[in-house]
């Protein structure tokens, strides 16, 4: 894994993506080195994260409620909203706030590349989600250039 290519990609795709101005489509997102098949003993950690100061206890519940993979009966917590799980794809999956103050809403798009989890935050609804899921997968592409 070359931290170096992962750690310039991320700032440079968080510069123009993540903010809390009205231009950028995430306000917030995290990335997690996440290997579903290394050995338990190897914890997930926070690679990067912009907008969010996420903690490793709040991160090691996210990465069981992955590894437990029952998304559709399960809710998940971030920072101070519970989320729902509202669809579900291949490698990524959308959840929407149930606890959430803002009258638009807030969601979460989370996709899984073959070495980390990348969890995106939003503010808004089916415009707001389409433009979160664009940005999060411009990196996810990036990441998957590089076969990592």
């Amino acid at each position: 894994m070359d931290w170096g290519f992962v750690h310039k990609a991320w700032e440079k795709w968080a510069s123009i993506n993540i903010g809390s101005s009205s231009g950028e489509p995430l306000k917030s997102a995290f990335l997690l080195n996440y290997d579903p098949n290394a050995p338990s003993r190897l914890l997930s950690i926070i690679a990067e994260q912009e907008g969010i100061n996420a903690t490793p206890i709040e991160v090691s519940h996210f990465v069981e409620f992955v590894k437990r993979n029952k998304l559709q009966s399960e809710s998940f917590i971030i920072g101070q909203n519970q989320y729902v799980v509202t669809s579900i794809h291949e490698n990524w999956f959308c959840a929407r706030s149930m606890t959430t103050s803002k009258p638009a809403g807030e969601g979460a798009i989370i996709m899984q590349t073959s070495t980390f989890l990348l969890v995106a935050l939003y503010d808004g609804s089916i415009g707001a989600a389409s433009r979160a899921m664009v940005a999060v997968d411009q990196f996810a592409w990036q990441l998957g250039r590089r076969n990592l």
